[in-house]
């Protein structure tokens, strides 16, 4: 690719499209005023009431809200007892927590490469990576694509090892009719401000197993035996003990006040994205971009959490170009993501070269997302496709 000059680009829009701007609606904004009025605005009943909802939406017995989903990751190495000497798999080709918390734990992070036309962990060389040390495997939901559960599943029962499914991008997906979170798996999600419901800042965590649930709530406050609600909503006062040492990763009722409005729109706001996921596909065929890989309905209910392109070899500029072109002229685009190998604390830890990981490598530097969201209109997305098009075809 040869670097293109931009000048004299005008914006096309009078206000900015922002990347991942949330839809909020008055349901929402009542239900925040409303906890601020009760007087309770920390972890409570509607934290509760979400949990539950979460639970029938995905078809899981137990799922506990938290701060983030980085939270929810940790608690789930901590909980299967992760630490110095273990092993656990990861993609390269994920937001750098998913690393984190592995290295936060006292493990090793042990990278794998891609698939070329998902960006999916590459679960051959995920299975080639599988050691006597390997604790866990976390793969990444990507986008909202779910990973092969079937296979994920299969390399757990034949080597014995766990699995966190990162599903930061895929709360409403499925796999072979199941959503993603209830397949017997620690599965951890987002409610970031961009993602397909928000809470704003939050996340959590799904399990079939009560034990890990009560662990992990109680971990994310203090590893106190009783939590404010508890001690402080029923009648008679009740001492709380500290049965571990734990931390502050609870999510609060103001935060689940947005979520319990926001879930029950998700099936239709899935549907909304797949609309304009169908949109893109039709008005950017004729662009030198590579476009998502095609969805395969018979085994897979994609989130449509991001739509990302690549650019192809005849492209007219590269990508870090296109993205400052684009915000020229008042469109937001993200990247999903620069990999985890590339970020100079883990490459210069595990003395990574980057040509043994190609995949991710490629992707990292070709890969941008397009705004995507219930929030978009036809006319907002006609405008990002007139403004690719007059970028990449050197009229712009």
């Amino acid at each position: 690719m040869t670097q293109s000059g931009e000048r004299g680009i005008q914006p096309v829009r009078e206000e900015p499209l922002v990347f991942g701007s949330p839809l909020i609606g008055e349901d929402e904004i009542a239900e925040v005023a409303d906890s601020m009025r009760s007087g309770w605005i920390g972890t409570g009943p509607k934290v509760q009431r979400f949990e539950r909802m979460l639970e029938e939406y995905v078809g899981v017995a137990h799922m506990r809200c938290l701060s983030s989903c980085t939270a929810a990751l940790w608690l789930a190495l901590r909980s299967l007892g992760v630490g110095r000497g273990d092993e656990v798999i990861v993609p390269a080709m994920t937001f750098i927590a998913s690393a984190n918390v592995v290295e936060l734990s006292g493990a090793t992070p042990v990278f794998v490469d891609s698939e070329p036309d998902t960006g999916l962990i590459d679960l051959d060389l995920a299975e080639a990576a599988i050691t006597d040390r390997t604790k866990a495997i976390m793969p990444v939901h990507l986008a909202g694509r779910p990973v092969d559960i079937d296979r994920v599943n299969s390399l757990r029962d034949r080597y014995g090892i766990a699995v966190i499914e990162d599903a930061a991008h895929a709360i409403g997906a499925k796999w072979r009719g199941t959503g993603i979170g209830a397949h017997g798996n620690l599965t951890a999600y987002s409610f970031y401000v961009t993602k397909n419901i928000t809470t704003i800042e939050g996340g959590a965590l799904a399990t079939e197993d009560r034990t890990v649930a009560e662990r992990v709530e109680r971990l994310a406050l203090h590893g106190l035996s009783l939590g404010a609600w508890q001690r402080f909503s029923d009648t008679g006062f009740k001492h709380y003990e500290g049965v571990e040492p734990g931390f502050k990763f609870n999510m609060t009722d103001v935060q689940a006040a947005l979520g319990i409005h926001q879930l029950p729109m998700l099936d239709r706001w899935i549907v909304r994205r797949a609309e304009l996921w169908r949109r893109y596909d039709e008005a950017l065929a004729r662009l030198p971009l590579a476009l998502p890989a095609p969805v395969d309905e018979r085994t897979m209910r994609h989130a449509r959490h991001l739509y990302s392109v690549s650019l192809e070899d005849d492209a007219p500029l590269d990508r870090d170009a296109l993205l400052d072109a684009l915000a020229r002229r008042r469109v937001g685009a993200g990247v999903h993501y620069r990999g985890v190998h590339l970020h100079p604390y883990f490459r210069e830890r595990y003395r990574i070269d980057p040509s043994f990981l190609p995949v991710a490598t490629e992707i990292s530097a070709r890969t941008l997302s397009l705004p995507l969201s219930p929030k978009v209109t036809d006319a907002d997305q006609d405008d990002v496709v007139a403004v690719l098009g007059a970028i990449l075809d050197g009229k712009g």
